[in-house]
């Protein structure tokens, strides 16, 4: 049995930029378009509302003149209205080519906002498809609010297709406008409309605002639709329209022996990256393809279990959208967590040393530090540089102060092999205050602070505000110059903790 192509029409830069707050570019849209076009591979898009702004208008020329240059001008879609012909000659000004032609699909609707009977409605229809047609328009037509059409004035739902059924149309949008459908109505809604009319085109358009649109989306496919409406990183007014990626997903997976596609899978993260970029709108963590956390293995456990015939994996394989499983470090690392991240960089410790910096990422996830993999070296030299010495001199606690106007202060607190000395001192800086404190009790101890000669800081790169800090000192003493380093989320405490590895090493020089 041959597969059902199913269609799939992005209209991102139509519905999806009536996300709160989000206005896309002229150029942003045409950058869009060329992506969702070829390399996701969407069969159509839907760029824009007739007669918004001039800035609008620009944007879909700019659109439709380099898809009339690359045999795509029929893919491209603007949103129209029953508006006597206005919506028609912008769009020949603007050179688009299909008009999706915004009509009521329920009796509410129309009885209430246009205040026209179904008769009168449907001559108005009637004369922009007429119209559109000599103008070399193609025409699809929405049924606003057709979900609750369908719950409560079906007799007209059926009375608005059987006329328009014969007019010279591509397709018939069906949207859930106010995202109210459940996925047992999406099913047999849409199932009666494909028997009532074997021979017409349906679109489903669905809405997310009891986060069911993937769901409703999976039973109209089961029902017939023969297309569908999406949005990159499910954009839209509101709670928004149905995703791309998880309904591409579901597709694939579930769906695949009865329908076909042709949206490429690897271009999905790229995309919806762009989209996040342009439009300001972030992609939660979580959000199923997309969001930065889905492939990433946190528990241990799960760590240990990909190791093991790959346990925890399941069809949603990164690799299959251009990305990779990450396992990530925090205070429920395990020693497989490690060992992924180590195996990715091509390191090879023993397991005495993996033990020891598991346990200090786990410290360090107490803290709610936020660790990643390029923090990793600095864990593994911040472990491995204090197992060259017995720990003597211990800085057991500090107050540091910084108020304006006043100098920064330090009160320390240092243990040396067991006993206490307590010190406080003023400085141009925290970490200035902590080392003069530092070689005040030195001196009274008729003892030597080696020359702070250079100080360096470094932080992992992509790292966040709270991740770590690596302080790099160089200190030179009567012989010879060597460096101590740090690590913390705090710059001077990584500074302080630098400091403790010299006091360290010149006890046991």
């Amino acid at each position: 049995m041959s597969k059902r192509y199913i269609e799939i029409m992005d209209t991102t830069l139509r519905d999806g930029e009536q996300t709160s707050g989000v206005s896309f570019s002229a150029t942003e849209k045409l950058t869009l378009a060329k992506l969702l076009l070829l390399e996701l591979k969407v069969d159509r898009i839907e760029v824009a509302s007739a007669r918004v702004s001039k800035g609008e208008f620009q944007a879909v020329k700019d659109i439709t003149s380099w898809a009339s240059a690359n045999n795509l001008i029929d893919c491209i879609e603007v949103l129209s209205f029953v508006d006597k012909g206005i919506s028609i000659n912008w769009m020949i000004e603007a050179g688009a080519k299909v008009q999706n032609l915004l009509t009521k699909g329920s009796l509410n609707h129309l009885t209430h906002q246009l205040k026209k009977t179904p008769e009168q409605h449907f001559a108005d229809i009637k004369a922009n498809i007429d119209l559109a047609k000599s103008k070399g328009i193609d025409t699809n037509v929405y049924l606003e609010d057709w979900s609750n059409g369908m719950r409560d004035s079906k007799e007209y739902v059926f009375q608005y297709l059987d006329f328009l059924t014969l007019q010279p149309i591509k397709r018939v949008l069906l949207p859930d406008t106010l995202g109210v459908m459940t996925y047992e109505e999406s099913k047999e809604f849409v199932s009666q409309l494909i028997k009532r009319y074997p021979n017409t085109h349906f679109d489903f358009h669905a809405h997310n605002d009891y986060d069911l649109s993937v769901a409703n989306v999976m039973e109209a496919i089961k029902a017939g639709a023969h297309g569908l409406h999406l949005t990159v990183n499910g954009m839209g007014e509101r709670a928004g329209n149905a995703p791309m990626a998880s309904v591409i997903a579901v597709l694939n997976d579930f769906l695949n022996k009865g329908v076909s596609i042709k949206v490429e899978e690897k271009a999905l993260y790229k995309v919806s990256k762009l989209v996040e970029n342009f439009s300001g709108f972030r992609i939660p963590v979580n959000k199923p393809v997309v969001g930065d956390n889905v492939f990433t293995q946190t528990a241990g456990i799960h760590a240990d279990g990909d190791n093991k015939k790959n346990l925890y994996f399941n069809d949603l394989m990164p690799e299959r959208f251009g990305r990779k499983r990450k396992y990530a470090l925090g205070k429920t690392s395990g020693k497989a967590n490690i060992e992924k991240n180590l195996e990715e960089l091509g390191l090879e410790l023993g397991q005495e040393e993996i033990k020891k910096i598991t346990q200090r990422i786990i410290e360090l996830g107490d803290k709610k530090e936020v660790l990643t993999k390029d923090d990793l070296p600095y864990i593994i030299s911040d472990v491995l540089d204090n197992n060259v010495y017995d720990q003597k001199v211990i800085v057991e606690s500090y107050v540091l102060t910084h108020s304006k106007g006043l100098k920064p202060s330090t009160t320390v607190l240092i243990n040396f092999d067991g006993e206490l000395f307590e010190e406080h001192e003023q400085g141009d800086g925290q970490f200035d205050a902590f080392m003069n404190a530092l070689r005040k009790l030195y001196k009274k101890r008729g003892k030597y602070i080696p020359e702070l000669i250079d100080y360096s800081v470094r932080i992992p790169p992509g790292s966040h505000s709270d991740a770590l800090c690596e302080t790099v000192i160089t200190w030179k003493d009567k012989s010879k110059e060597f460096v101590s380093r740090g690590l913390d989320s705090d710059q001077t405490v990584s500074a302080i903790k630098a400091t403790e590895k010299m006091l360290n090493i010149i006890e046991f020089n």
